[in-house]
C-alpha cells in the first residue's frame, strides 16, 4: 500500500481541475494512484476537509486523548503485573 504525502494529494487534485479534458480515470492512471484513491481525495477537496496523513489525528486534543490512553493502559498492566507478583509471593 503506498502513502502519499499531502503536497503530492493537494497536486494530485490540482491536476484533475486543470485538465478538465481527461477522465478521473485518465488522471489517475497519469499519476500512478488508484482511481478510488483520487475519487477520495476529490471529494475531500470538494468538502475542504484537510489531508490526514496514515495515523494523524485530527485535532491536538484527540492526540492527547490518544496518548492518554496508551499511557494509562500501560499503567493498568504494570498494576496487575504488580498484584500476580505480590499473589506469588504471599504463597
Amino acid at each position: 500500500m503506498s502513502t502519499y504525502d499531502n503536497e503530492f494529494k493537494e497536486q494530485a487534485v490540482a491536476y484533475v481541475h486543470n485538465h478538465p479534458e481527461l477522465s478521473k480515470k485518465q488522471c489517475a492512471d497519469q499519476l500512478g494512484v488508484n482511481p478510488n484513491t483520487l475519487h477520495t481525495w476529490l471529494s475531500k477537496a470538494r468538502k475542504n476537509e484537510a489531508f490526514r496523513g496514515s495515523g494523524n489525528y485530527q485535532s491536538e486534543e484527540a492526540k492527547e486523548i490518544a496518548r492518554l490512553r496508551r499511557e494509562n493502559q500501560a499503567y493498568k498492566d504494570a498494576l496487575n503485573i504488580l498484584k500476580k507478583t505480590i499473589k506469588i509471593l504471599g504463597e
